[in-house]
């Protein structure tokens, strides 16, 4: 049961994912079909990632009123039903707010998923559910343009959303059945000045990132909402830390191995979003291939992950968290940094084997930070550590690509600083040493932990 509760979220996590990242393929086709310049369509993807950001805070407090199967099962349909209602999208102002009404479903339906598959799942166990919910992270975003490019060419952009009405009445079918009425006995209050400060804050925030990936930045906008969301997001922290019945209780954060693999993970989190996004735009625009033989290179990081799923288990039972966390960090550093040497003399086997084997780090790296985040959380404070490691990783995933969009823009200037005329592959090979950089930041982050962080997952079976 545990593991079919796990395989169910981790199902709708992967539905999740792969909305939010398979309509940057379909832009294109979707803007001819409503009417309207591709780039207004942008609004689209920052509209549900924006109420992603400002709903998933709201989500412990709103299972524990309501109960976990309520919320999950409700949470389902208004997913289903606004993936419906984006396919049936005439005009922009119907895709945005069924975008919106998506985005509202998504924010409830994985968080309260996972809260309950923590609070049911022994700590003994926890490395192989958490292993279960880590996939949809790693492979929705690597298989999301294939799967979009697919469905566009061959039939239509609205049957992105529509292949969602059957796997979301398979998942509420299934939810109704194996996911406990969990929820606190405790009533506390909403907690409404911090909701609409951190709220707005982070929403600040993510349209900042989404409005770096534009093809033109209006810098002196995305400086304002940078400035401000930071403003709103520091008043909310002090907020939190001072209300007797927070949104979120920050205390928390004084737990090691939570605090420790937050700032890690999001970390890792941020460049292994950048990855496929760099390993595309570097093999398109770099080297002129076309997207489909590029992307079918990058499937190399997809089989990567899926290759080492079956060893993920072992290897954090057999070796210190510590260990696995700066060795997958600086394995996706060194990876990263190998990628900013591919050219046109770079063997393809040459570059299937590095992609490959950053997936595999990626995958390990991954499950590895989602599972100790919660090692040492007690019971009483789970819901406030997955609302809070929720948000953090939402953000870190969606900055992802901007901060490689970022890179590619600063590549250019550091070229040029460096003599080279900043054509060709060289602004992403230097794109690819700044991303690379900043997943060695994780490398130390993981240092700082106790050499025995995690020892309570680490259950032995005989012959290990």
């Amino acid at each position: 049961m545990r593991r079919s509760l796990a395989l169910l979220v981790a199902g709708t996590f992967f539905m999740e994912n792969l909305d939010g990242t398979v309509i940057t393929t379909a832009l294109p086709r979707m803007a001819v079909s409503l009417h309207q310049p591709a780039v207004r369509l942008s609004v689209a993807i920052t509209a549900y990632l924006v109420t992603l950001a400002v709903l998933i805070p709201v989500s412990g407090w709103i299972a524990d009123r309501f109960g976990a199967r309520t919320v999950f099962a409700a949470a389902i349909v208004v997913f289903t039903l606004a993936s419906a209602l984006c396919a049936a999208s005439t005009s922009l102002i119907e895709l945005v707010g069924a975008r919106v009404l998506q985005g509202a479903g998504g924010a409830l339906m994985v968080p309260v998923g996972r809260l309950v598959v923590l609070r049911e799942t022994p700590k003994s166990e926890l490395v192989r559910a958490v292993a279960y919910l880590t996939w949809p992270a790693l492979l929705a975003p690597v298989i999301a343009p294939a799967v979009g490019g697919l469905l566009v060419t061959d039939a239509s952009w609205r049957w992105i959303f529509l292949i969602n009405v059957p796997l979301g009445a398979l998942a509420l079918a299934a939810a109704v059945r194996l996911v406990p009425q969990v929820r606190s006995r405790e009533r506390r209050p909403l907690d409404v000045v911090g909701m609409v400060l951190g709220g707005v804050g982070i929403a600040l925030l993510v349209d900042c990132a989404q409005s770096l990936e534009g093809a033109h930045v209006e810098w002196a906008v995305v400086a304002t909402s940078a400035l401000l969301g930071s403003a709103l997001t520091a008043a909310a922290v002090g907020h939190l830390r001072r209300a007797r019945e927070p949104l979120v209780d920050l205390r928390v954060g004084r737990i090691t191995t939570f605090r420790v693999a937050i700032g890690g993970g999001s970390l890792f989190a941020l460049s292994v979003g950048a990855v496929p996004f760099l390993v595309s735009l570097d093999l398109q625009d770099g080297l002129g291939w076309s997207a489909v033989r590029a992307g079918l290179v990058v499937i190399a990081i997809f089989v990567g992950n899926v290759a080492i799923k079956p060893f993920t288990t072992p290897i954090l039972r057999r070796w210190p968290f510590r260990t696995v966390l700066a060795g997958a960090a600086l394995g996706v550093g060194v990876t990263m940094f190998a990628c900013g040497t591919f050219g046109g003399w770079t063997p393809i086997a040459l570059m299937l084997a590095v992609l490959f084997v950053s997936g595999v780090t990626r995958s390990i790296g991954l499950t590895a930070y989602n599972t100790i985040v919660f090692s040492d959380v007690p019971e009483a404070e789970m819901r406030d550590a997955n609302v809070l490691f929720s948000t953090v990783q939402t953000m870190a995933i969606g900055l992802g690509v901007a901060v490689g969009g970022l890179a590619v823009r600063a590549g250019g200037p550091l070229d040029r600083l460096l003599g080279g005329d900043a054509t060709g592959v060289a602004p992403y090979a230097l794109a690819f040493v700044l991303v690379g950089l900043v997943t060695l930041l994780a490398v130390i982050e993981s240092v700082r932990l106790p050499r025995d962080a995690g020892a309570s997952l680490q259950v032995r079976r005989a012959g290990d």
